[in-house]
């Protein structure tokens, strides 16, 4: 009877050498730096580049003026203002609707495009000084509404609506940024500011030399690509959440749809970005896995040709040998 068989060993899988182990370890901590330091990256030069530039923040506002929400939004503020000033007493139910038709009269012309661009490079002048100025006033930043209240004062003054001329122009300051949120707000645009220029310089930095140090730098390509666009569809799926909570938190009288429009206005370059680093990491990273898929065919191409040649080669003759 013969023997059985002895069941075919299993050889031991081969471990990587450690300097390979540590080269790998080192690449992915790198590389999930990088990651996460993108969308960080992106959200502070967003806040220092964007939103504190004053230029930019007007020219990203001007827009709004001819947005109905806005209008609306403005048209009613502005006319409760100039009732509560007109004090008008028993006789308000028959001035009101007069006030209302002026002042949304008045949101409809070009001076009212005017007074919005000058009203926003206040209020942005006034929010940059309480964050960046620790010696300013405690208190709320506020903006004040008289030169909105004159416009509409000659308005209702041209088309001889009656008391319009006791309509007082003060200066009524209304509050954009409540007093105890100014010290959270000052701490958090200090630590975005400062984190503009060196998160983004950070970011290239560990992706390189993440890359540079990996055993397999075709993987780790990959790899930071598919991290960089998970990175870009995070700060899209944060700026959606950021304005489901900023809508949610306003007063039960505020318009919603107002301030729902300035914040899309206030993010789209945020929106932006994040789009950006998701197409860009996708793009990287299929780029990488097709670089890599070809040259995995090529390889094996050249293997089979070499096969081939040597199945078809005539065997060489041996060297003679030498005669003593």
């Amino acid at each position: 009877m013969p023997p059985a068989a002895e069941p075919p060993r299993r050889e031991p899988p081969r471990r990587e050498p450690t300097p390979a182990r540590l080269r790998n370890a080192l690449s992915a901590a790198l590389v999930a730096l990088a990651c996460l330091l993108a969308p960080c990256g992106a959200l502070a030069a967003w806040a220092a580049y964007g939103l504190a530039d004053t230029g930019r923040y007007v020219h990203t506002m001007a827009p709004l003026a001819a947005d109905p929400h806005v209008r609306d939004a403005v048209a009613e503020a502005v006319g409760d203002e100039v009732l509560r000033e007109l004090d008008a007493g028993p006789a308000r139910s028959t001035f009101e609707p007069f006030v209302r038709d002026a002042v949304r009269s008045f949101t409809r012309t070009e001076v009212f495009a005017t007074a919005w661009e000058a009203g926003n490079r206040a209020v942005h002048d006034a929010v940059l000084h309480a964050l960046r100025d620790e010696r300013a006033a405690p208190g709320p930043v506020t903006v004040d509404l008289a030169p909105v209240t004159a416009r509409v004062k000659q308005r209702l003054t041209a088309d001889h609506v009656p008391l319009a001329q006791r309509i007082p122009v003060r200066h009524t300051e209304i509050a954009v940024v409540p007093a105890e949120e100014v010290a959270g707000l000052r701490k958090g645009y200090r630590v975005l500011d400062a984190a503009a220029f060196p998160l983004p310089s950070a970011t290239v930095v560990l992706a390189v030399a993440g890359v540079a140090v990996a055993v397999r730098r075709r993987l780790a390509v990959t790899v930071t690509g598919l991290g960089i666009a998970l990175g870009g569809g995070l700060l899209a799926v944060a700026v959606a959440i950021g304005r489901h909570l900023t809508l949610a938190d306003l007063p039960e009288r505020a318009p919603r749809p107002a301030a729902g429009v300035v914040y899309d206005a206030l993010t789209a370059t945020l929106r932006t970005a994040s789009w950006l680093l998701l197409a860009l990491g996708l793009a990287v990273a299929l780029a990488s896995w097709l670089t890599g898929l070809r040259g995995g065919r090529t390889a094996r191409r050249g293997g089979r040709a070499l096969r081939r040649r040597g199945a078809t080669a005539p065997p060489t003759a041996a060297p003679p040998r030498a005669r003593v």
